[in-house]
């Protein structure tokens, strides 16, 4: 199976926890896995996260944070050989909470060894701004792809 094609099931089979919730809104964007494409689902992401109640800081902290993601899945295609792979951002609006899951097929995302310190790998810096910048985020990566879900919450 070609690794877009796992993406597509990976993101039918394991629905975002906020697909069944009535009165929720959801814009999903499907790009190729390469670095020019980055900035358009920046752009995409910015206008969602204005629809909410959140401040200006918030939204600019939202798209960096996609951005960031979107950039490690960009390098890890490159890195496997995978640059035709599909990038896919799926973002739900609640009253309370922004959801982002960001799936790409660029393959596993592997962890840096404990003993490599936030100095010697930019990757490493780019993983704790995106945790200062949303309020929750969960990762689950296999061969076939990384899938990055990101919250956050309004008020």
């Amino acid at each position: 199976m070609d690794p877009a094609e796992a993406l597509r099931q990976s993101l039918e089979g394991r629905p975002s926890k906020l697909a069944d919730v009535q009165g929720v809104d959801c814009v999903e964007i499907k790009v190729p896995c390469k670095p020019e494409y980055v900035g358009v689902v920046r752009l995409a992401i910015l206008g969602v996260a204005n629809r909410m109640d959140f401040s200006f800081d918030q939204v600019e902290d939202i798209r960096l944070a996609v951005g960031e993601v979107c950039a490690a899945a960009v390098e890890r295609a490159v890195k496997n050989n995978r640059q035709n792979s599909e990038l896919i951002v799926r973002s739900c609006i609640t009253a309370d909470c922004l959801t982002i899951d960001v799936l790409d097929a660029a393959g596993r995302r592997e962890e840096p060894p404990a003993d490599v310190s936030i100095d010697s790998d930019p990757r490493s810096i780019a993983d704790l701004l995106i945790t200062l910048l949303v309020d929750e985020v969960n990762v689950t990566s296999d061969n076939d792809g990384t899938r990055v879900s990101l919250i956050k919450y309004a008020g």
